[in-house]
């Protein structure tokens, strides 16, 4: 008969190796999109190029992403990366409830982009789950606007992924809201640091290197 301290190390054992287990194809998926990734950033360099920022939103757990994602391209940690200009429309509370309170919560970020964006500009928005109506109506606002638009999305991707308005999804390949936010970590890591790569080597930024 098996030892109650047998079966309770083997029960955290399975449980220790299905949560590292749930984590590695999500990851396989996102280095499997590395082209969809690097042509994504190639054109968020282009309009940092062409003195665009970038504008970030989201919700719940969205939302600290979005400003996370703000703070690296303005406040970047690598020592001696050039500053990018970007703003999060979830770090102005008094806006965003202003907007809730009197047109609804689904035009939080499109009401905010109408005022703040420029052409030049790239709109980020980020979904767990890619059913975020404020999430989808602030990218479609984007793109009528003139602005590039990047979604990151979870799960099948839901409307924001097949959305006409949407220049590039991003997806993490899960249905975990914990496992799709740290894909989305990872994700927009990448983002910056391909986008300085991009950056960085102006040369680079035309429409024909990225074509070949």
């Amino acid at each position: 008969m098996t030892s109650p301290e047998v079966r309770d190390r083997k029960f955290f054992d399975d449980r220790v190796a299905a949560a590292f287990d749930a984590r590695v194809a999500p990851l396989e998926a996102l280095i499997a999109d590395a082209e969809p990734v690097a042509r994504a950033c190639h054109a968020m360099a282009e309009r940092f190029h062409r003195g665009g920022k970038l504008i970030v939103f989201g919700n719940g757990g969205g939302s600290t992403d979005a400003q996370h994602v703000s703070v690296e391209f303005v406040h970047p940690v690598i020592v001696g990366k050039r500053a990018l200009p970007a703003i999060s429309l979830t770090a102005d509370v008094a806006t965003m409830t202003g907007v809730a309170r009197r047109v609804g919560f689904a035009e939080v970020f499109a009401h905010q982009l109408r005022y703040l964006a420029t052409p030049d500009d790239i709109a980020l928005g980020l979904s767990e789950d890619g059913r975020c109506d404020n999430v989808l109506r602030g990218l479609e606002k984007a793109r009528a606007l003139g602005l590039l638009t990047v979604a990151l999305v979870g799960g099948d991707g839901g409307d924001i992924a097949r959305s006409r308005s949407v220049d590039h999804v991003l997806g993490a390949a899960s249905t975990d809201p914990r496992v799709v936010k740290e894909v989305h970590v990872t994700t927009y890591h990448v983002l910056w640091e391909l986008v300085h790569v991009f950056f960085e080597h102006p040369g680079v930024l035309t429409g024909e290197v990225m074509s070949r």
